[in-house]
């Protein structure tokens, strides 16, 4: 018979057996997420000879920043495009942010705080959307949109983006605010203040990483859509960064440098946005899926 101090031991060494095999997959999903991104920037780099030299030359010999001078210079014709598309996937993503949190932050709280006829069934028939994939929506929104006069604005993609983006906001909102003590706002009201007063004074500021990690969410998910942009948007003012890249593409060959510099920078915003705030988006999602 094994003694405890045997046990524990047995224990223990299969403890540490799974805390390797999660640092092997931890570092194996490093690897696969961060090659790219160098592998990207690297190319973005090189010349056009030397992106398209067989072997590949892993590290440029020669080193460049021309692509990312085209880009960001708004006098030549390649420049000025992606300027306008960058600024166009800014707006766009600013106002779908903006929106969304707007929408889902009263949404969420009166669906964590009050209770009325249909309220589990109207919530979950929010999350049903999210069973469907998007290309299914594309034709009924299309026509929606072309009702409405919004084909070939950008209203037509903030309201699309939108639409996608609120089921899982309300959703994250929802479990952050049923975290928040209810006694709370109770004794806010004992002394006098309204319930918006309670909501916005003591509420609102212990939710705020909820709603970061809420306007990250929609922000990401509207600056790299690509399928609604590329279906309602035809004119070429109106293009956000996801389907402007194209440009790069022609018939007889590929700037790949160049579109491997317009890649990089799109995925900058992003990049910076996540580890800015960060720790928000983690805290709101530890503290919405763990009921106190």
């Amino acid at each position: 018979m094994n003694s405890p101090a045997e046990g524990s031991t047995h224990r223990r060494r299969r403890i540490d057996g799974w805390r390797w095999i999660g640092r092997f997959f931890l570092l194996f999903m490093l690897l696969y997420t961060a090659v790219p991104m160098a592998w990207m920037m690297l190319t973005s780099i090189k010349s056009q000879f030397a992106a398209m030299t067989y072997p590949p030359e892993w590290w440029p010999s020669e080193p460049t920043l021309a692509s990312y001078r085209n880009l960001l210079d708004p006098q030549n014709s390649v420049g000025k495009d992606f300027l306008q598309f960058f600024w166009n996937s800014l707006v766009v993503s600013t106002l779908t942010t903006i929106l969304s949190v707007l929408v889902a932050v009263p949404a969420a709280y009166a669906f964590s705080r009050f209770s009325f006829p249909g309220r589990k069934f109207l919530f979950f028939a929010v999350l049903l959307r999210n069973m469907f994939p998007a290309v299914i929506f594309l034709v009924p929104l299309f026509i929606l949109m072309r009702f409405l006069g919004l084909v070939n604005t950008h209203g037509s993609l903030v309201l699309t983006y939108m639409t996608f983006g609120l089921p899982l906001a309300i959703w994250l909102l929802k479990g952050f605010y049923d975290n928040i003590p209810v006694q709370l706002e109770q004794a806010a009201r004992i002394d006098g203040a309204t319930r918006f007063q309670a909501f916005y004074l003591i509420v609102m500021p212990l939710s705020v990483p909820g709603i970061i990690a809420t306007a990250i969410y929609s922000f990401i998910g509207a600056w790299n859509e690509y399928i609604y942009a590329y279906t309602f948007i035809s004119r070429n003012d109106q293009l956000t960064l996801p389907v402007g890249v194209q440009r790069f593409f022609s018939e007889n060959t590929t700037d790949f440098p160049g579109l491997m510099a317009a890649s990089f920078m799109m995925s900058v915003p992003v990049v910076v946005l996540f580890l800015v705030l960060q720790k928000y988006f983690v805290r709101a999602l530890t503290e919405g899926a763990v009921k106190h």
